[in-house]
């Protein structure tokens, strides 16, 4: 017998790219991955010394009196344990000098749940007035975000300045003459980036988030920063970006990236009414969070050893990864089509530009995938456009290179080969 969905049911029951992007890596997964390269998700990479780390706090828990009982059999209230609240807002005060208290940490079951609280609090039908919008000012962004809205059309977006560098490469920057007329023309209810950029890894500079963060202030909304592979944790960031909270800014980060996507285990920092909001959530939603992530890694931030992890090992490791993974696609990539891959600045992910592509990037990313090469088609990074028909939305994709090298610079060369078929099409 075939049910009925509602509307909101069908929005989020019917397939999505995020959905797309997770059922291609289980079947992967589920097949043991032989013989894939599976380059298209945002899997962080098995680093030995993460490794061992966690192994050694499993060591403690189980050796300690009531650690595992903690972990495992007890409900944290919906707003996170308190240790570990109190340990993200002490650490974060020690490094930066911010002015917060635990009040201003929420903890979620993962980033992408933290996003649908914030964006549908936010956005949408309102008490009075018109409904308001989420608010990207730099396309392309996350995946993860673009079905997340309760209500159709909650989000707004706008195309980047392309700037092309040397022969081979280039960066997006903010057009912010066109978001600034375009927060002019609607009702906001926040403004959002990542920062590194998902999918391109761009980090947006200090200058052009401080616009951004007076750009909120002058439409009174927040501005949301998606730190999930930013500083100071997990600090994949090749560029200078200094971490930056305010009350008028709505910070998350995850230790998914660090090396613990299993736990889904979402922080956000923000004023207490957010953080009040959020618990109220979680509660209706899920009833609390999953306790296994805030027990490892409440010690492990008490003592400043996980932010010294991600400053000596993880983001040393990432910066060489991604060297490498670009010399292997510099290598394999055709000199005779066009190819421009995005500033590595951050982030997990090359972002492959192919001006004039013969085909569309989902035809792409069907040919790679009969190859054995998972990657994402670029067309899901792209929504809430006011004028969807933009020919570089079919032009891209995103590479993971947090693999191991080989299969990297295998994928490489697949892609290199697909690429040259393409474009030699008649």
């Amino acid at each position: 017998m075939a049910f009925e969905f509602s509307m909101v049911g069908r929005r989020l029951a019917l397939g999505s790219g995020i959905g797309e992007l997770m059922d291609d890596l289980g079947e992967a997964l589920a097949s043991s991955g032989e013989g894939l390269c599976m380059l298209g998700g945002g899997q962080p990479a098995m680093i030995p010394e993460v490794d061992a780390l966690w192994r050694r706090r499993i060591k403690e828990l189980l050796a300690s009196k009531d650690g595992l009982q903690r972990m495992l059999s007890i409900y944290e209230p919906p707003v996170g344990g308190s240790r570990f609240r109190k340990a993200v807002a002490d650490g974060l005060c020690q490094e930066f000098g911010w002015d917060l208290t635990e009040d201003c940490i929420a903890v979620t079951p993962g980033g992408q749940c933290a996003f649908f609280f914030l964006f549908n609090l936010l956005a949408g039908e309102m008490p009075e007035g018109d409904p308001r919008k989420i608010l990207f000012p730099l396309m392309p962004e996350y995946i993860g975000y673009s079905d997340q809205g309760m209500e159709r059309n909650l989000f707004l977006s706008v195309p980047p300045q392309i700037e092309e560098i040397g022969d081979r490469e280039f960066k997006y920057h903010i057009d912010f003459e066109a978001v600034e007329a375009t927060a002019a023309r609607h009702e906001i209810g926040a403004i959002c980036v990542s920062r590194p950029t998902n999918p391109s890894g761009n980090v947006l500079t200090d200058s052009e988030i401080a616009r951004l963060r007076d750009l909120a202030r002058s439409i009174r909304v927040p501005l949301i920063i998606d730190n999930a592979y930013g500083q100071p944790l997990p600090g994949i960031v090749f560029e200078k970006a200094t971490p930056i909270w305010d009350e008028g800014i709505i910070l998350t980060l995850s230790l998914s990236k660090i090396g613990l996507p299993g736990t889904r285990t979402g922080i956000v920092i923000a004023s207490p009414q957010v953080v009040s909001a959020l618990s109220s959530m979680t509660a209706i939603i899920g009833l609390a969070n999953n306790n296994v992530g805030q027990t490892i890694a409440a010690p492990l931030l008490e003592s400043g050893e996980l932010l010294d992890l991600a400053r000596t090992v993880v983001q040393p490791y990432y910066r060489r990864k991604c060297e490498e993974a670009r010399s292997a696609f510099q290598r394999e990539l055709p000199a005779h089509v066009p190819w421009r891959l995005h500033s590595a600045e951050g982030a997990l992910f090359l972002w492959l530009w192919l001006p004039s592509l013969p085909v569309n990037s989902k035809e792409l990313y069907e040919r790679l995938k009969k190859r054995g090469v998972l990657v994402i088609p670029g067309e899901y990074f792209f929504f809430g456009l006011e004028s969807p028909d933009w020919s570089h939305r079919h032009e891209c994709i995103r590479i993971s290179y947090a693999m191991d090298h080989e299969t990297v610079a295998t994928g490489a060369r697949i892609i290199g080969e697909e690429i040259s078929k393409v474009f030699a099409m008649p």
